[in-house]
């Protein structure tokens, strides 16, 4: 099924943000946008078919914002990203059939990694 959404996040540094979202995770940038040199950027970035919009743009949203991923294998989700130097602690499983685990971007926002349990 083709994403019919794409979640929008907050960044303030677009450099720190996409080294993480790159190196650490394992997105790749699509494109990106400015207007001119110097001003805001905004980008959209995939990862095994998950996209995402992130923006230096003030107006655009908030930072803090929380984003849920269902991955086929979030366990090897875990060790890719560590493996990256990504920090976080391991996925548990959930009372709702799912299991989970939790990073958080330079920015504060909340990425949650998920796969369900069983499968």
């Amino acid at each position: 099924m083709t994403q019919t959404v794409i979640p929008q996040l907050r960044m303030l540094s677009a450099q720190r943000s996409l080294l993480f979202y790159t190196q650490g995770l394992g997105f790749q940038i699509d494109w990106q946008h400015q207007f001119e040199p110097g001003s805001p950027l905004f980008c959209q970035l995939t990862r095994d078919g998950q996209t995402i919009f992130l923006t230096e743009h003030a107006d655009d949203c908030q930072v803090g914002g929380a984003v849920y991923f269902q991955v086929a294998d979030v366990d090897a989700c875990y060790r890719s990203f560590t493996a990256n130097g990504i920090t976080t602690c391991p996925p548990e499983a959930m009372p709702w059939g799912m299991r989970e685990m939790v990073i958080t971007d330079p920015d504060g926002n909340r990425l949650r990694f998920a796969s369900r349990l069983g499968v």
